[in-house]
């Protein structure tokens, strides 16, 4: 710089210094738009979810790095208890979710039946298959979870590859399976399931006459089956596959039958009194970050171009058993009725 001054005249050097002037101006200015723009981003949001403790304190402590002035309140439960809590909320004149982030699109499409949901079209769902992404805006998935069978590796020395297993002579007393009157997935595999041509009730009716063991939330059936209380279980992938990395002696199996699939959608409430932070929160879980975070907790990211960890497959490599979501929903009470009345719950 001394150099290239030296050569210069006096006015030439005022001009540049003024130049300097302007453009340390323009970024002080800049900074300051930012900060300002950033401060916006303020005040409580309430977060419902069905996430497991660690992942949705992970989520909020990621999302309040990037937006320090958001207090964040969680309510955590089974996705059945978080709606339960939303519509007694909705039925008291005043829901105080301001997102929400439970099992499956069946719920959120209750929900928006309702009008219950805010359409927000975030950028980063872009990149997101529109598969995922609910065309009016209200939700929009942000994993891939695919529910197969968990195995006792100590106790099971011939891994299976089918749904049969679970109610088969070897599993008869050793199986265990979350509620559908709990779990959001659980409650989403039993429509599925249930409408599967070579499945049906049939199949559930043999898990009961197989004893199998009827348990909360996939949490206990991991518990259950790492633990050898059980030899085998229905469960979400993510989980069987985070216990194997971490030592247990468990191995996930994706029946060759074919999976069900959710994809723990995230929106927000209608009646949200912080849209801004609410909207920064799905930019957030949405986003490269949040992604990745997902994938270092041990899921498959929807997002496109984030690997999915060890030990999971992604979607083009599942065989995914579909049913149609409108049915799903219109089918749901009754299922979990049937379900009640199958299984003596």
């Amino acid at each position: 710089m001394n150099k290239l001054f030296s050569g210069i005249g006096v006015l030439t050097i005022t001009a540049l210094l003024a130049g300097c002037g302007s453009e340390q101006d323009e970024s002080s200015n800049l900074a300051e738009a930012k900060s300002a723009d950033s401060s916006a981003v303020s005040g409580a949001l309430d977060f419902y979810t069905s996430q497991p403790d660690a992942d949705a304190t992970a989520l909020v402590s990621a999302f309040n790095e990037q937006n320090p002035d958001v207090k964040v309140n969680v309510f955590r439960s089974g996705t059945e208890e978080v709606v339960s809590k939303i519509q007694a909320e909705h039925q008291a004149g005043e829901i105080q979710a301001d997102v929400l982030l439970v099992a499956d699109s069946v719920t959120f499409e209750n929900f928006k039946e309702e009008d219950l949901l805010l359409s927000y079209k975030s950028e980063e769902a872009e990149v997101i298959d529109e598969a995922f992404v609910d065309p009016d805006g209200t939700y929009t998935g942000t994993k891939v979870m695919a529910t197969g069978i968990v195995v006792n590796t100590n106790n099971v020395k011939d891994v299976p590859d089918s749904w049969s297993v679970l109610a088969s002579d070897a599993a008869k007393g050793q199986g265990i399976m979350p509620s559908p009157l709990y779990s959001g997935a659980a409650a989403y595999n039993l429509g599925v399931i249930t409408k599967q041509k070579d499945m049906g009730w049939d199949y559930y009716e043999s898990l009961r006459a197989n004893d199998i063991t009827i348990t909360q939330g996939n949490g206990a059936v991991l518990e259950g089956v790492a633990m050898g209380e059980q030899n085998y279980g229905m469960i979400v992938d993510y989980l069987a596959a985070r216990a194997k990395s971490e030592g247990s002696p468990v191995e996930l199996v994706y029946p060759k039958e074919g999976v069900p699939v959710i994809t723990e959608p995230v929106g927000i409430m209608a009646n949200t009194d912080n849209e801004k932070a609410a909207q920064a929160f799905v930019d957030f879980v949405l986003s490269e970050d949040g992604q990745q975070l997902a994938a270092d907790q041990g899921y498959t990211p929807i997002r496109e171009g984030i690997d999915a960890p060890e030990g999971l497959k992604t979607l083009d490599e599942m065989n995914v058993l579909e049913a149609d979501s409108a049915e799903l929903l219109t089918t749901r009470n009754e299922d979990k009725a049937k379900f009640g009345d199958v299984f003596g719950q």
